[in-house]
């Protein structure tokens, strides 16, 4: 599972951690990371196959693979195919073609549909729940897949993946940002079977102010926008002729540890200095100027 320290990690730096941990050792065989990940899944109920052999066309097929896990073809009749790669159900079609008498048999199997383990898609899309997807596919397809997002869509996508063998899993953060408006290619992941995605709705962002602002209290806004100290102040209807401009934020950390810090409002405007981005719970105070 995910370390603490991984959720305050950047979402890019998540992306490079989540290829690290799945695609590294594949990388490092020299082998192209989507070609591995096909030849290690194993096949299951419901998958969809294609098989060619190259000395009888006529044995070129698409198979679905049965419930009990096995396919049927003409000269070798049934062959159990679940549990195997598409490299081990290759060489098993080969060696039984060629103890039928065929003297050479080159054969290929390809998986064109995941059935048997589909993607799992949550949260704020048109069309929630299993999607089966093809071999080779990406974060933005099987979010189109799955209807596209609802208007109440948050900031983030969340990819659960289990990896290989191990058992062990982990989730990577992905900004919706990134991937829909700016167009940014490496946060528009792989996507590979059993994977689980999961869109969470937007929620509320409450901050507070106290003291020298026109409307002092809460203000509330989505988790999908940009709540920034500026568009905060802006909604509270701006600062006092008598507000100091040396603006306090104070938050709660996760952990409870009372944190704050102190902005510049005219270096703010000038852009001199960063207009920071606000958290549920943030409050935000502007004393009197005495000068």
């Amino acid at each position: 599972m995910r370390s603490k320290s991984m959720k305050c990690l950047p979402a890019k730096l998540l992306v490079a951690i989540l290829f690290g941990a799945f695609f590294l050792p594949v990388m490092l065989s020299g082998q192209q990371p989507e070609a591995t990940a096909a030849r290690t899944y194993l096949i299951g109920p419901r998958d969809r196959l294609q098989v060619q052999v190259a000395e009888l066309p006529n044995l070129n097929s698409e198979q679905v693979v049965a419930e009990d896990g096995s396919i049927t073809l003409s000269v070798i009749g049934t062959v159990q195919a679940g549990g195997l790669s598409e490299d081990g159900l290759a060489f098993e079609l080969r060696r039984k073609l060629e103890d039928e008498g065929l003297r050479r048999a080159t054969v290929t199997v390809k998986v064109v549909e995941y059935r048997s383990r589909p993607v799992s898609v949550l949260g704020a899309v048109i069309d929630p729940g299993n999607h089966f997807v093809p071999g080779r596919t990406t974060l933005m397809e099987v979010l189109l897949n799955a209807g596209g997002l609802r208007q109440d869509h948050g900031q983030y996508v969340f990819i659960r993946r289990r990896a290989a063998g191990t058992g062990l899993s982990d989730q990577v953060r992905v900004s919706l940002s990134e991937l829909l408006e700016i167009g940014d290619p490496d946060v528009n992941l792989p996507i590979l079977a059993g994977d689980h995605i999961n869109v969470p709705p937007a929620r509320e962002v409450t901050v507070h102010f106290l003291g020298e602002v026109a409307s002092a209290g809460s203000q509330t806004f989505k988790s999908n926008q940009r709540v920034t100290l500026l568009t905060a102040l802006a909604k509270a209807g701006g600062l006092l002729e008598t507000a100091s401009k040396k603006i306090r934020v104070i938050r709660q950390s996760p952990a409870g540890e009372r944190q704050e810090f102190i902005v510049d409002y005219r270096a703010m405007l000038s852009g001199s200095a960063a207009d920071p981005e606000l958290e549920d719970g943030d409050l935000i105070v502007v004393k009197e100027s005495f000068f």
